[in-house]
This record gives structure tokens, C-alpha cells and sequence, in this order.
């Protein structure tokens, strides 16, 4: 066969740029440190490569931001509840201090002043926030624990509470001694003042989360509240909705007991204490009051073992409450409500018609599916952790509520003291002969008596609010070593998260990654190669055919 100069050139030529696309292939690799460079150097490679980018991105995805994001979110939390912790401890600490004896006015006054400052402080912890989102309002991570100014907003409130609720209290009636003065105390209206005014009684009550709540009895244009309901859960239908009977309401709304409204000038603890089978709301405390007849009814409640999506014990409590202060807690963080719809700077928001737009807060809570509002990140593959802890969980309005009855008591223990003082200063500068010794001394000994049960009544609420301050705080520490429990398996998992995202780094790198040693030596091979192929090709090409003619 006859081997032509075109064939050589064209075989050479071939040859020569087969190398030099095998150098510019290891020069690409050297370039870019990849073993490809587009799918189709090589397919098994490139969907493998994919696959393992995939993985690397989800995982730094958990192991850079969502965990972080979780950690910081859980130590938020954390402090805050630790704080709480320590709240409710001094809490308990003054009511111990309130119990040894003996107790002094000063030491009262260090006391209270103690645990006012605590009041202030217990719900303030609770708006903790983190990255502008507040950590213990749930879903409504934009709207903080407690309102942050003086606002009047009409809610209407469902508490579901059960026989747990009820608890003894020990009213004093002092009568009109802290009116006495020097420029009265011979005034027809208090000279007839006695021990026989004082007294004393023990009533059954349910104290509502909240005080100061719509009035039945205001007069327009002040809002005009609704006498509370009190109904009992029943039984529920296939589609969650929960059947109750109205137990105790207005006068002729239906409910078997009426309730009738008192105020705090009027004793309606003691007009309960003597009637039996009465229940009195007192809208400025925010109480029910019951009669020893009522209560029992109330004691008797139980749920049945028989239906386990229903709890025939709960009672449920309806009302008003239209004037907010600073720092009181948001009823849609906790209960089934509904409430006007106020627009950003407070102001209630009308429809077209001049209708008050309403807004419904947790529907649920009142059927079966009593769903609350846990919020979850993603934290590995088919894996989540709760980050959230709720403000029923932890706040408590009882706190805020059992500190406010042992600051009244303590207060009035004071006034009181403050009273017995001033009378005897009057009757000391009075002439030992004066006939107007008897008055004093008559009120003098309506004011010991007054002081004898105030104390009574303080001792008691200091010995009960160590128990119950020990509640919350168990109740605290039990959302403190939740907290911490899943801080320590987030932890577990950013370590396995760690080793994950190594491993699929590694093995990313060994299907992507060029040998740099091995390419250089290639490359070098390659190069070395094509240099050949040139001065080779270079000489052949000189000899033609008619160098052997």
C-alpha cells in the first residue's frame, strides 16, 4: 500500500491534537481542581457529584443556620425562664420572711415594697424576644406577652378552669376606722364605732386571671360589661364542637343560678357567707364569690373515664374586660377570646357599615382538638425540635394575682397600724377626765380587732403563698429542664450534624476532586508528549517522495 504525504500529515496531525486535548483536559483539571468539567466528561461522576452536592447544601443548611438560629433561640428562652426562676424564689422568700415572727411595721413595709418591685418585674421577662421575635407568644411571635401601654380594647374572655380554681379566702370587714381622724371621731357618723363593726368571714371563691373587669352596672357612655357565664362541658360532637349547659349567668338568661354583681363598698363576702346558694361576681377584683351550697355543686364536678376526648370537670367562665394597664398579660395568649380589631396605633377598626370589627383568638381550645401553639425548626433529615416555650406554660396569672392578695393584706395591715397611731395620739392629748375618752377608746378596740384579723388574714396568705409560689416555681423549673433537655438533643444533633457534613464533604471531594500530584505528573507526562509529537512530526514532514527518486 502506498503510504502518501497527505496520509502522514493527516495521521500527525490526528496524533498531535490527540495529545493536545489530552494536555488541555489535565490543564482544566490543574485549573479548576475538578476531576469534570461538563456532565458529559463523565456521567456516573456528575450524578454522583449532584447527589453529594445536594447532601452537603441540606446539611449546612441545618448545621450553619437552623441549629444556630435553634441555639440562640433556646438560650433566649433559658434566660428568661431562669430569671422567672429567681422571681418567684425571692417571691417565696418574702413570704417566708412575712411568717417569722416577730414582724415588724418596718419590716412589713421592706416586704411589701419587696414584693411590689417583684410584681413589676415577674410578666416583664416574659416579652423577652429574639431577632425581634418574642419566644413565648407561639405563633404570634409579632405581638409581645403583655400589653406595653395603657389601652382600652374590649375582649371577651373564656377562662376553662375546674374545681382545682376554687380556693378559701378570709375577708376582714374593718368598717369605717380608717376614716377616723381628729377632725371626725366625735362626728355622729363614727363615734358609734365599735368591735361589734368588725368581722371576719371565710368564703369559696374562683379568682378570674384578671381585676378590674367590664362593669354590669356602669352607666354610658362607660362600657356597660356582661355578667359573667359559668357553664359545664357536656359531651362532644363527631366534629369536635364541645355541647355545655349554661350553670350560673344573668337573671333570665336560662342558666339554673343567677349571678348577681356586687362592688367591694357593699361586703359582698359577707353577703355571701350568709347566703348559701349565692354567687356574687365582684368585677373590680375580678372574683366569683360562692355560697357553701354553690360551692359544693362546684366540688362535685369530675370528669368522666368513660369519654377521653372530653373532660366533663372543666368549667368554663365567660366575661369582659375592656381597660388594659401596662404589663397586664394578652388574653389571646392564653385563652379562647374575642376581641375588637385595633389597627397600629390602637385605635378600633369599623367596617363600611360603622360596625366594630371583632377578631377570634383560638377557636380549638374550646372543641377536642385542643391544639396549642408549638413552634418546630427542621434540624437534620426528617428530624425537628421544639424551640418554643408557651406563656401558659410558665406565666402564670395566678403569680401575678396570689402577689397582689398578699400585698392587699399587708397594706391594709399597715393602714391599720397606721389608724391604731393616730388614735392614740388624739386620746393622749386629751384631758384624762374628757368624756370623749370612751369614744376613742371604742374605737381604739375596733381597730385592735381590725388589726388582730388583718394579721390573721396576712399570716395566712403569707403561709399560703409560699405553697402556692412553690407551685409556680416547680412549674418554672419544670419549663427551665425542658428547655435544657432539648438544648442538650440539639446538641446531639449538631454533633451528628458535624460528622455528617464532614463525611458527605469527604466524600464530595474524593468523587470531584482531581489528585493534584497525580494530574501534575500526567500533565508534565503530557506536555512532554506533545513537544515530542512536534519535533517528530516536524522532521518526517520534510521528507516527500521525491527524495527517493
Amino acid at each position: 500500500m502506498r503510504i502518501t504525504n497527505k496520509i502522514m500529515q493527516r495521521n500527525n496531525l490526528s496524533n498531535i491534537n490527540t495529545n493536545k486535548m489530552y494536555k488541555d483536559i489535565l490543564s482544566t483539571q490543574m485549573a479548576t481542581q475538578k476531576k469534570i468539567n461538563r456532565p458529559s466528561d463523565d456521567p456516573v461522576v456528575a450524578i454522583r457529584s449532584l447527589r453529594l452536592r445536594s447532601n452537603v447544601t441540606e446539611i449546612t443548611q441545618y448545621y450553619s443556620k437552623n441549629i444556630p438560629d435553634a441555639e440562640s433561640w433556646l438560650k433566649v428562652t433559658e434566660d428568661a425562664l431562669s430569671k422567672l426562676s429567681d422571681v418567684i424564689s425571692n417571691m417565696a422568700a418574702q413570704c417566708t420572711r412575712g411568717t417569722n415572727k416577730p414582724f415588724t411595721t418596718t419590716d412589713r413595709g421592706t416586704v411589701l415594697e419587696q414584693l411590689k418591685l417583684l410584681a413589676d418585674e415577674v410578666y416583664a421577662t416574659g416579652d423577652a424576644d429574639f431577632a425581634g421575635r418574642y419566644v413565648f407568644t407561639g405563633h404570634r411571635t409579632d405581638t409581645p406577652l403583655s400589653f406595653q401601654s395603657e389601652q382600652e380594647r374590649d375582649y371577651k374572655i373564656t377562662e376553662q378552669l375546674d374545681k382545682s380554681a376554687l380556693d378559701a379566702f378570709t375577708s376582714v370587714n374593718i368598717g369605717k376606722v380608717l376614716e377616723i381622724n381628729s377632725a371626725n371621731y366625735n362626728d355622729p357618723a363614727y363615734n358609734t364605732v365599735s368591735e361589734d363593726d368588725i368581722t371576719s368571714v371565710d368564703i369559696h371563691r374562683i379568682r378570674l386571671a384578671y381585676n378590674d373587669c367590664a362593669n354590669p352596672d356602669a352607666q354610658p357612655p362607660d362600657k356597660v360589661g356582661m355578667v359573667p357565664t359559668i357553664s359545664f362541658v357536656d359531651s362532644a360532637n363527631p366534629d369536635g364542637s364541645i355541647n355545655t349547659s349554661a350553670w350560673a349567668g344573668a337573671a333570665g338568661s336560662g342558666a339554673t343560678h343567677t349571678i348577681t354583681t356586687m362592688h367591694p363598698k357593699d361586703d359582698p363576702y359577707t353577703a355571701v357567707a350568709n347566703a348559701p346558694d349565692a354567687i356574687v361576681y365582684v368585677p373590680e377584683t375580678g372574683e366569683l364569690l360562692f355560697g357553701e351550697n354553690r360551692y359544693k355543686d362546684l366540688m362535685a364536678t369530675k370528669d368522666s373515664d368513660a369519654t377521653s376526648n372530653v373532660n366533663e370537670g372543666e368549667i368554663r367562665i365567660t366575661y369582659e374586660k375592656s381597660h388594659w394597664q401596662k404589663g397586664d398579660l394578652r388574653p389571646e395568649h392564653y385563652f379562647a377570646c374575642e376581641a375588637d380589631k385595633v389597627d397600629d396605633a390602637g385605635a378600633v377598626v369599623k367596617d363600611d357599615q360603622g360596625n366594630t370589627i371583632r377578631i377570634n383568638y383560638n377557636d380549638t381550645y374550646l372543641t377536642t382538638d385542643k391544639e396549642r401553639q408549638v413552634i418546630e425548626y427542621d434540624v437534620g433529615y426528617n428530624q425537628t425540635i421544639r424551640i418554643n416555650s408557651r406563656a401558659d406554660e410558665c406565666f402564670n396569672h395566678g403569680i401575678g394575682r396570689e402577689v397582689d392578695d398578699v400585698i392587699n393584706a399587708m397594706q391594709t395591715v399597715l393602714e391599720l397600724e397606721g389608724a391604731q397611731a393616730d388614735i392614740k395620739a388624739i386620746k393622749d392629748k386629751l384631758d384624762d377626765g374628757d368624756p370623749k375618752h370612751e369614744v376613742l377608746q371604742k374605737q381604739l378596740d375596733a381597730v385592735e380587732k381590725a388589726l388582730t384579723y388583718a394579721k390573721e388574714k396576712e399570716q395566712k396568705m403569707f403561709e399560703g403563698g409560699i405553697s402556692a409560689f412553690q407551685k409556680y416555681l416547680d412549674e418554672a423549673n419544670v419549663c427551665v429542664t425542658a428547655c435544657g433537655s432539648r438544648g442538650s438533643k440539639l446538641d446531639l444533633i449538631k454533633n451528628r450534624s458535624q460528622n455528617q457534613k464532614t463525611t458527605y464533604e469527604t466524600l464530595k471531594s474524593e468523587n470531584e476532586d482531581i489528585d493534584i500530584t497525580e494530574v501534575a505528573i500526567q500533565l508534565t507526562s503530557a506536555e512532554l508528549t506533545y513537544d515530542a509529537a512536534l519535533m517528530a512530526a516536524g522532521k518526517v514532514m520534510k521528507t516527500t517522495l521525491l527524495d527517493f527518486i
